[in-house]
This record gives C-alpha cells, structure tokens and sequence, in this order.
C-alpha cells in the first residue's frame, strides 16, 4: 500500500496523484511491464520523487492503478442511473467496462507477475463489479426491462468471458457485438 490512504492528501498532492495514475494507465497499457517509471512521471507533468513519494515500488503503481480503476468503474453506476433510463445507464456502463478491460488487458502482464509475487491486485475487484452489476440489473428489473430469470453473477461471468475473448483494443468492435448480443438477451 502506498499510505496515502492513511491520511487526507492536500488537493494539489491530491491532483498530483491522479495525473500519476492516469498517466500511468497509459503508459503501462501501451509498454506493458518495459513501462519506465520517469516516463510515467514525466507524462503526468510530475517530477520521479513526486512520483516515488506517493508510490515507492513499480508494484505499489500497478496496484493502485489498477485499484482506482476498479473504483472509477464502479463509482459510474449512480450518475449513470442518474443520467438515463435503467437499461441504457446498463448499457452505457458495460461499454465503461471495456474500456476497463481494455487498460487492463495493458497491463495484465505487470499484474500477473505481481500476483506471482504473491500480493493480490485483484483485491475485492470482483465483489465491486459484481455489486455494481447487481445494481445496474436491480434497476433494470424494477422497471420492468429486463429478464428476472438471469442474475448479476451470470451476467458478471458474460462480462468476464467477452473480455477474455475480445477485450484487446483491436477487438474492441467485435466486444461490442457481443456486449449487444448478451444485453438482447436480457431484455423482455
């Protein structure tokens, strides 16, 4: 862990932090694990002890890059209910779960080797997306637009398998497909 969550950061060390994540999903999705750290640093606009300060190993980055994008994905659900009627906020948000994927599908070789150093990105991953896709679907069902017959944890194992198959960005048009082949076959 890299103790920012320990106490508040000030909102310029806060911006800090962000420009490094974002800067390094980038990185790490287009060098993998070759993906140089001053590089990272010096695309989020930042100095390598700024860097360093808010994650001191290449394995605290990863973590918490992919942590935060866990945490984007599934923070979309309410302003996506917000903003549209509950299968499109469904739809909407299981194209927001590609892009996911795909950063991730970027950097799958840096997790992977850091689950083999025996840490656990993956964390409670799973259960946010499935919470998030129980949500999505609670909704739909309330208002009557999809099955009632098909649950979160299958549609969470469709999800899954649709990245598995298609998530990398030059499938990304066949994802789709199949994305709007499965949420077809929720429908009413």
């Amino acid at each position: 862990m890299d103790g920012s969550a320990e106490r508040p950061l000030r909102a310029d060390a806060r911006r800090n932090r962000d420009k490094i994540l974002a800067a390094a999903v980038r990185v790490f999705a287009d060098a993998g694990l070759d993906a140089h750290l001053e590089r990272i640093a010096k695309e989020a606009g930042v100095g390598s002890a700024t860097l360093y300060r808010n994650f001191p190993t290449r394995e605290a980055l990863i973590e918490a890059v992919y942590r935060n994008e866990v945490t984007q994905l599934c923070d979309a659900v309410p302003g996506l209910l917000a903003a549209h009627p509950p299968y499109e906020a469904l739809r909407a948000w299981t194209r927001l779960f590609l892009d996911y994927v795909t950063a991730k599908y970027g950097m799958a070789d840096a997790l992977r080797a850091i689950a083999a150093a025996g840490s656990n990105p993956y964390g409670h991953s799973r259960d946010m997306i499935l919470a998030a896709v129980t949500a999505l679907m609670d909704t739909c069902v309330a208002a009557g637009t999809i099955r009632t017959d098909i649950g979160p944890a299958d549609m969470a194992a469709a999800l899954e398998g649709i990245a598995l198959t298609s998530a990398s960005p030059e499938r990304r048009e066949r994802a789709e497909r199949l994305l709007d082949l499965t949420l077809d076959g929720l429908r009413v």
